[in-house]
């Protein structure tokens, strides 16, 4: 089997708190919505009614490049309802305290026309850590 079959998922580091770190992923990106939990919260759950304060970091498959993170502000608050899609069906069922991976499919990120500094058909990864849920 050569290198570009093969997927290499990131991995995200568990320390609570703390910016994350996330390895770089190789290969071909997953086609659906995967998630998990890196760190399982023990607060609040989230709902799809949530509204949410969370830190997040955001990579780019392809370039195994940050494009964005909260670490260096402020967390972000938001209704769960109006982000992405892959948000709204990856998130729900975490729980406050916790650190969930999230690699969204083009589909259900910024699909073929991205957004600013994503670029078109990206595969977005992100690491979410749930702040509150309310």
């Amino acid at each position: 089997m050569s290198g570009s079959d093969s997927t290499v998922l990131p991995v995200v580091s568990a320390v609570a708190g703390q910016a994350p770190t996330i390895s770089k992923p190789e290969g071909t990106p997953p086609a659906e919505l995967t998630f998990s939990d890196v760190i399982v919260g023990t607060g609040a759950e989230v709902l799809p009614t949530s509204t949410l304060t969370v830190h997040y970091t955001l990579m780019a498959w392809s370039t195994g490049q940050i494009i964005e993170s909260s670490w260096s502000g402020q967390p972000a608050t938001f209704p769960l309802a109006q982000v992405v899609e892959g948000w709204q069906k990856g998130l729900p069922g975490a729980k406050a305290g916790g650190r969930r991976l999230l690699i969204l499919p083009p589909s259900m990120g910024y699909g073929a026309s991205g957004s600013g500094p994503i670029g078109p058909n990206e595969t977005l990864i992100f690491s979410v850590d749930i702040i509150g849920v309310a």
